[in-house]
């Protein structure tokens, strides 16, 4: 097969498939009805025979073929113009004081909240109300060290009261603020640095909980990031399964990622809220179905990836493993030379 009919056979897969990541590689027009296409236009199937493909619109145009109404393919994509109104949504979050509600942020965008709602979920991994908490948590961490007092802090992040502020405070940072504000003293983190498709990204935990997650070029700057955000404290590299534990936590995040289309602190901000969430909603000796760790992940649709990563697993000390007969995720306490079938 010569490599141009290869090239418009993969095109008209990618038509069949409805392929929106092949938007703005090509279009193709349909010679019966004299339109021209993007190729995840949502129209009816049309005979290969009566398919053509063509670079741009321009070219589409000149060969005499008009934009579709339907999938409207001179302007952006469906999938592009939600990124765009996601992407105003978490600058609203980030910016406004106090934090707005599901209600106003839909409003802002002149979409229902249901709507909206599952639009920020589906590209983000994260409720609205999840980034707004992933923000507000940076910020407090970002400003007790600095701050003259803890309430300063808490009230310049914004939490509207101490009892708010307490109750949430040990869950993101995993010590008490003022241990926190004051560079680890007397604390003890054990830490782990992995690759993500963000980057180097390096996982810190005392023994009430995750402390810090760091996302940088390259290993030494997140390590220089730990260092010097918690000064005072004793770091300790992580064991083996420490290590594993936080790289297949990872693997499951990055499997279920969906290619945001959001400028890097975004994404980042999102990356590092699910990589929080699931490490901080694992615990050793609890069970989870498939389904239950990829809803955790942010991907309700991403089971079978993420049964791909368990299958892949084959040390199963503190670590997500499958029973088969179950098809259930563990994290067993066993020790590190039992026998598989024990440990699975």
């Amino acid at each position: 097969m010569k490599t141009g009919a290869r090239s418009d056979e993969l095109r008209w897969a990618a038509v069949v498939a409805r392929d929106s990541a092949a938007d703005g590689t090509f279009y193709y027009s349909v010679a019966s009805t004299g339109v021209y296409c993007r190729p995840s236009c949502p129209s009816r199937l049309a005979r290969r025979k009566n398919v053509g493909f063509h670079a741009s619109c321009e070219a589409a145009e000149r060969a005499g073929f008009r934009a579709c109404k339907r999938c409207r393919p001179k302007e952006p994509s469906l999938s592009q113009r939600n990124a765009k109104l996601v992407e105003r949504a978490c600058r609203l979050i980030e910016s406004a004081e106090p934090t707005p509600d599901l209600a106003m942020l839909a409003k802002s965008l002149a979409l229902s909240p249901y709507h909206f709602h599952r639009i920020f979920k589906t590209l983000t991994g994260l409720t609205p109300k999840g980034y707004a908490g992933a923000c507000r948590a940076s910020r407090v961490r970002n400003t007790l060290p600095t701050s003259k007092t803890v309430t300063r802090a808490l009230y310049d992040a914004g939490f509207r009261s101490h009892g708010q502020f307490y109750a949430a405070a040990v869950g993101f940072l995993g010590m008490t603020p003022s241990r926190y504000r004051a560079g680890g003293a007397d604390t003890e983190i054990r830490f782990a640095i992995g690759e993500c498709s963000l980057g180097s990204i390096l996982v810190g935990a005392t023994t009430k909980g995750v402390c810090a997650i760091f996302l940088g070029e390259d290993p030494q700057t997140v390590l220089n990031e730990l260092q010097r955000r918690f000064a005072h404290a004793e770091l300790l590299e992580g064991d083996a399964d420490f290590e594993k534990l936080v790289s297949r936590v990872i693997e499951f995040v990055d499997r279920a990622h969906l290619g945001l289309d959001f400028p890097l602190d975004v994404r980042r901000t999102a990356f590092q809220q699910r990589v929080w969430q699931t490490l901080s909603e694992t615990g050793v000796g609890e069970t989870m179905s498939y389904a239950d760790l990829a809803k955790r992940i942010g991907g309700p649709k991403a089971v079978r990836a993420v049964a791909k990563a368990c299958a892949a697993n084959a040390v199963a000390v503190a670590i997500p493993c499958i029973a088969s007969s179950t098809r259930t995720a563990v994290f067993p306490a066993t020790a590190a030379g039992s026998p598989a079938s024990e440990r699975c």
